[in-house]
């Protein structure tokens, strides 16, 4: 029963097997404790009504088991990092939405909800991603394309108009704006009577990725990390319970990376954060317990799980013997998951439905904290209500009915799914090694390297599905005659007039005085080692924009220039 605190013993472990103590230590010690907070879920059952059996160990004395598997809440956290994992509490499914303006996409947020979504993934539009408001001539033909359009804080209280900040997760994929963004939530929730120590979310806030990977960068990187640290340092002091930084490796396989580069890339991104807020003169317990970690789940089943797990004992390696982390928080990768874009397919788009299922199955045997689901009509437009709530479904569905997520890491001591975990981890530390000889992260990245062996990745897996040694079922085999495809959701192009509008409305009415000086200030704070958030929120607060911001730290920081690696 939920809270039910009992430990059974239940396990066969053979007579005078070592593990056999070691897993009741870990129940006494671990496990025990985090129950009596929380409990597990009711009616954890199979189909023939017998008791799962909460985590499987060897039969038989095995002297790699503690060192390389461990125990689920436990370094090296191989099997996971909580204790219970989902038999504890699900994977928080947070579907990624957000198109045209703050109105409809509250609307969308709302319908989600209503469907039985546990948390919110923002996604913004392209100018507001570079830094743009809706009225800038590079905005034209993308405002409200790809995400929503946000140039002010009466945009992000549209967007979060009649949803309790305080009750719901929300995770926001921005980066060079992410101080500004991260800005406004904090003050939406003050209108909302919500204090900052109250919010819990994620801001993306990954800039190294967009340099490799993704392009939605402003400033050089120097300047950029420093915005970065300066958000570590402001949550750690005030928004404790804010994920300030997701280190993402999703961009990284969606431009081609293998599994093996995407968790080395993605580590040593990590590790560049990690050196840069030291260098910034914070310790390592006080932040890193704070950082997440966003990962792609692609379509080999088995070596996605694998890779997943080796990703988690990697960093508790890193954490511990590159930057001594005493807490055992901070050495625990915990992280959000996405269903993988790049294979979804514009022809027999239904197919994409089993896709998702097979990358939904992988993240939670992988033992993801959260999770997005991608739509089948995503190869075409933005999804429409029907593709989203299959998208949800799919998750429901295997958190529900299929008993995965009613025993821990079920797939752990499998042969093959254990020597393809070693392996990936032996490969993603060469490739680490490779990067710390070249300097650290943004040296390999100034140097093209990183980028060169994504291309060289995304090139041989093209070519394997153009010469047929790659299936992909409706592409290049199994193809069939087909119509045009009805029912996409087509975003109204006249959102940009409509944001106009907005935009001048709130500049007449707001007091323009005020938002200069307060502009002025954030200047100032540029120009020294001043930290920017306290000036950034007090613009916000006034009305500033995304824009007028973003050009302010232009005129101190410059634009970064695109490197064309060949």
């Amino acid at each position: 029963m939920k809270g039910d605190i009992s430990v059974t013993h239940n396990e066969p472990v053979e007579k005078g097997n070592p593990l056999g103590k070691k897993k009741s230590e870990w129940e006494k010690n671990v496990l025990e404790p985090f129950l009596k907070k929380g409990g597990e879920r009711e009616d954890l059952i199979d189909y023939s009504g017998n008791p799962v059996e909460r985590l499987a160990i060897p039969e038989h004395f095995d002297p790699d088991y503690e060192r390389k598997l461990g125990f689920p809440g436990a370094s090296p956290f191989t099997r996971g990092v909580y204790p219970t994992m989902y038999r504890g509490r699900l994977w928080t499914m947070r579907q990624y939405a957000g198109f045209g303006t703050a109105l409809e996409s509250n609307r969308r947020y709302k319908f989600l909800l209503e469907q039985g979504q546990t948390g919110l993934s923002v996604a913004f539009d392209l100018p507001t991603q570079i830094g743009y408001d809706s009225d800038h001539e590079m905005s034209e033909g993308e405002v409200g394309k790809v995400g929503v359009a946000i140039d002010s804080l009466e945009d992000m209280e549209a967007l979060f108009g009649g949803i309790p900040m305080d009750k719901v997760s929300t995770s926001m994929t921005i980066n060079s704006t992410a101080a500004v963004l991260l800005a406004m939530y904090i003050v939406v929730a003050e209108k909302q009577n919500i204090p900052p120590e109250r919010l819990r979310g994620t801001i993306q806030n990954d800039i190294l990725k967009e340099y490799i990977a993704r392009g939605t960068y402003i400033y050089p990187p120097k300047p950029s990390m420093r915005i970065i640290t300066n958000i570590f340092e402001y949550c750690t002091e005030r928004v404790p319970k804010w994920n300030m930084i997701s280190i993402s490796g999703y961009h990284i396989r969606e431009a081609g990376s293998s599994a093996v580069q995407e968790v080395a890339f993605t580590l040593a991104d990590g590790i560049e954060y990690c050196k840069a807020a030291i260098d910034a003169g914070l310790d390592i317990d006080s932040f890193a317990g704070r950082l997440s970690f966003f990962f792609n789940s692609h379509n080999d089943l088995l070596e996605e799980i694998a890779k997943f797990r080796a990703a988690r004992r990697m960093w508790a390696k890193i954490m511990k013997e590159r930057f001594g982390a005493k807490n055992p928080k901070s050495i625990m990768l915990r992280f959000h998951t996405q269903t993988a874009g790049s294979t979804l397919t514009a022809q027999q788009p239904d197919n994409n439905i089993v896709r998702v299922a097979i990358q939904t199955l992988a993240a939670v045997l992988g033992g993801t904290q959260s999770l997005h689901t991608n739509s089948r009509d995503e190869a075409l437009s933005l999804p429409n209500e029907d593709s989203v709530r299959i998208a949800l479904r799919t998750q429901q569905i295997v958190a529900e009915e299929s008993g995965v997520a009613n025993t821990i890491d079920p797939l752990g001591g499998s042969f093959y799914i254990e020597s393809l975990t070693d392996k990936i981890e032996k490969e993603a530390f060469e490739y680490i090694d490779r990067i710390d000889d070249l300097g650290g992260m943004v040296r390999a990245i100034e140097s093209g390297f990183v980028q060169k062996e994504i291309q060289n990745s995304a090139y041989e897996y093209q070519r394997s599905i153009e010469k047929g040694r790659r299936v992909v079922v409706g592409v290049n085999k199994y193809r069939i005659e087909e119509g045009p495809i009805e029912g996409l959701l087509r975003v109204d192009p006249g959102i940009r007039k409509k944001q106009i509008e907005r935009l001048e409305a709130l500049k007449s009415r707001r007091d323009n005085e005020k938002v200069e000086k307060l502009l002025g200030k954030i200047e100032s704070a540029a120009r020294t080692e001043e930290n920017l958030m306290p000036p950034i929120l007090n613009a916000v607060r006034e009305y500033a924009t995304i824009g007028e911001i973003s050009d302010v730290l232009r005129k101190i920081f410059g634009e970064y220039k695109e490197q064309v690696i060949l």
